[in-house]
């Protein structure tokens, strides 16, 4: 079995990274599982632990879509939350278009109906997660920082293609191994 994922590998530039890092330093007093640098991607569908023999058929499916789908700039763009306020659960980012990324997904859904995986039942919200969050000692703080942070951005990254990635989970943190690449229409 291999825990898989199809993904958009991002590639922030210098300036995002440096509000990253304050993002983190500001919140380091709380338990939060970041997202490393190299690691940071958009996931288009989560698989799971994955029988080999279905592999295959998970690409030909993120080829066929991937040679009709125009290349995507996209913007990384504002901090959220999944969970409440009061027990808040992951820190994200939004993307921007959100509607290109929103349809792409949902058309990866549903092609991969036809070779036996059914939709996510959770609504399809197209992010970046940056951490997530394990425990908090002082959620004003945590609202507020957040709330400082709101309107960071990245500048516009192009992406050419989907991964499929394979996810090794290690104590030091997950290791992402890219074990196909599908480009997108030029």
């Amino acid at each position: 079995m291999k825990r898989l994922f199809a993904a958009l590998k991002i590639h922030p530039d210098d300036d995002f990274l440096v509000k990253y890092r304050e993002l983190k330093q500001s919140l380091r007093h709380e338990q939060i599982k970041w997202v490393e640098e190299h690691n940071i991607h958009v996931t288009l569908k989560f698989f799971g632990e994955t029988e080999p023999g279905v592999i295959p058929g998970i690409c030909d499916v993120l080829k066929n879509r991937g040679v009709i789908t125009p290349s995507i700039d996209l913007q990384l763009k504002g901090t959220g939350i999944f969970g409440s306020s009061y027990a808040p659960k992951v820190i994200w980012l939004g993307i921007e278009p959100y509607a290109e990324i929103s349809m792409l997904m949902q058309q990866i859904h549903g092609d991969l109906k036809s070779i036996g995986f059914e939709p996510d039942r959770q609504n399809l919200v197209p992010h970046l997660t940056l951490g997530r969050i394990r425990s908090l000692d002082d959620k004003v703080i945590f609202n507020r920082t957040l709330e400082r942070f709101k309107g960071i951005s990245s500048e516009p990254v192009h992406i050419g293609e989907m991964i499929l990635f394979e996810s090794i989970l290690r104590r030091e943190g997950p290791e992402y191994i890219a074990l196909e690449t599908f480009p997108f229409l030029k």
